[in-house]
């Protein structure tokens, strides 16, 4: 037997949408037919209305004609209460008669009861005063007004019934509209806004160089198709932006490349030299201790060349991001004979970095971060004499390292502060960069949790700070 599950009911937006828009279509037409139907209540009543007022005036045309008559005994005054009597009971009997009017049939029966027995009596008056007729007369006419007077009423009451019923409805209505509405703009904000917003973030931080997925929702609509399609976006993205750091770290190798071959031409000069002097020695039985500092000296050059090269291999290597505690000090030493052959004459590069300073590193992309601030140093410099300084220091209370990278070159310029982060955006002349240096630096700094500022040194130059976090304090025994 299969199990039964909500989920299997589960609505994506666009059929909740349409689920709301029906339900309110109904409600809405529910509330027209409700609204209708007291409408139709109160016209039947306002024309009941008037229909009785006229019933009333000629129930009260009958008393002062029957005043006139006992008065003055004119035959014209007797007729005209006979006509007004016969045109109450003409009324009564519409009423009666009438598809639209259920209401109060006992009232204006009997009020048709008392017109046939006051015209039955007037019929048979004496109007001389010394007869009894005409008091007993008087008292049915009296009751004949009361009970007209009292249909006037209670029809009155009827009306206002019906409009105060017709004005709870429509506030009933009024609240029940407006809770529907607060619960759309709830389902909405809940449902749509919310994860609009989320991507936004996302959206913010991927600008940043941040690319976390977004937490994927368990409803199965439109909202999960989307954030589904954004995490690929994403993960897209991150494969681009792997790609783009090669792609920039091979152009940096092209710029090394000419210093990395001087760097190895001097111990291989070195090796050359140290050899053909070991071979003279050897053929005349030299001095052994002379040949084994030569040996020495090879060694040396060899470990010197092995060095390069893996400091060029490492460079090189693609490989996953993993933070592993860094000595900042080597990193940055590695970093500086990296780019040390591209120096002219007259520039150095100053370290003031502490020994003991160990960060959680990915050191592969760090030393590409410093590569690039140390390029960038070394071209702002030119051909110029100048200094970049490399400086280091920790700062406890706030769990970060600072980090500065400091040049005597010509500086930023102070419209391109805001911007110099911003892919391929650059102040160089074309064919000089293509403005991923320090978008990458950027995106490095803050895969690592950190961030990066720039700006220019008072007097010249420009100086590069960067904020990592320390590494978390173990817990005491």
């Amino acid at each position: 037997m299969p199990q039964f599950s909500f989920s299997t009911f589960a609505l994506n937006i666009r059929q909740k949408v349409v689920l709301g828009l029906v339900i309110s279509l109904l409600g809405l037409g529910l509330l027209g037919s409700i609204s209708y139907y007291h409408l139709v209540q109160i016209d039947d009543a306002l024309r009941l209305a008037e229909v009785v007022d006229d019933l009333n005036n000629h129930v009260l045309e009958v008393r002062r004609y029957e005043k006139n008559y006992l008065l003055y005994a004119n035959p014209d005054d007797a007729r005209e209460t006979l006509g007004y009597i016969q045109k109450a009971l003409d009324q009564v009997e519409r009423i009666q008669t009438g598809a639209t009017f259920g209401d109060g049939q006992d009232a204006f029966a009997r009020l048709r009861t008392e017109l046939v027995k006051y015209r039955e009596n007037f019929l048979v008056l004496d109007p001389r005063p010394a007869h009894k007729e005409g008091s007993a007369l008087r008292e049915l006419g009296k009751d004949l007004v009361a009970t007209a007077q009292n249909i006037v009423t209670t029809q009155r009451e009827r009306i206002l019934r019906s409009v105060s019923t017709l004005k709870t409805q429509l506030l009933l209505s009024i609240c029940a509209f407006l809770g529907m509405g607060g619960l759309v703009a709830w389902f909405v904000g809940r449902k749509i806004v919310h994860a609009l917003n989320l991507i936004v973030r996302s959206t913010a931080q991927i600008v940043h160089g941040r690319f976390a997925p977004l937490p994927v929702p368990h409803a199965r609509d439109e909202t999960r198709s989307v954030v589904l399609a954004f995490n690929h976006m994403i993960e897209e993205l991150d494969k681009r932006q792997n790609q783009l750091l090669q792609e920039k770290k091979l152009a940096s190798l092209g710029v090394l490349t000419s210093g990395i071959a001087h760097q190895l031409n001097n111990p291989l000069n070195n090796i050359s030299t140290s050899c053909q002097i070991l071979k003279e020695e050897v053929g005349e039985g030299g001095d052994p201790e002379f040949a084994k500092r030569m040996l020495s000296n090879i060694h040396g050059e060899v470990l010197r060349s092995r060095d390069i090269v893996k400091g060029l291999l490492e460079f090189s290597r693609t490989s996953d991001f993993l933070l592993r505690p860094t000595s900042l000090a080597e990193l940055v030493e590695r970093s500086v004979n990296l780019v040390s052959s591209d120096l002219h004459p007259g520039q150095e590069i100053v370290r003031q970095v502490p020994a003991d300073l160990t960060l959680p590193l990915d050191a592969q992309r760090m030393q590409e971060a410093f590569l690039n601030l140390l390029l960038n140093a070394i071209q702002a410099m030119g051909g110029n004499q100048g200094r970049i300084t490399v400086s280091a220091e920790a700062d406890p209370a706030a769990g970060q390292a600072v980090v500065r990278f400091a040049d005597t070159g010509s500086g930023i310029p102070p419209e391109a502060l805001g911007r110099i982060f911003d892919p391929f955006y650059t102040t160089k002349e074309v064919g000089r960069g293509t403005g991923l240096g320090l978008s990458i630096v950027f995106g490095i700094v803050k895969k690592h949790g950190g961030a990066i500022s720039a700006e220019n040194t008072p007097g010249s130059g420009a100086t590069f700070t960067l904020r990592l976090p320390l590494a978390p304090k173990e817990p005491a025994a």
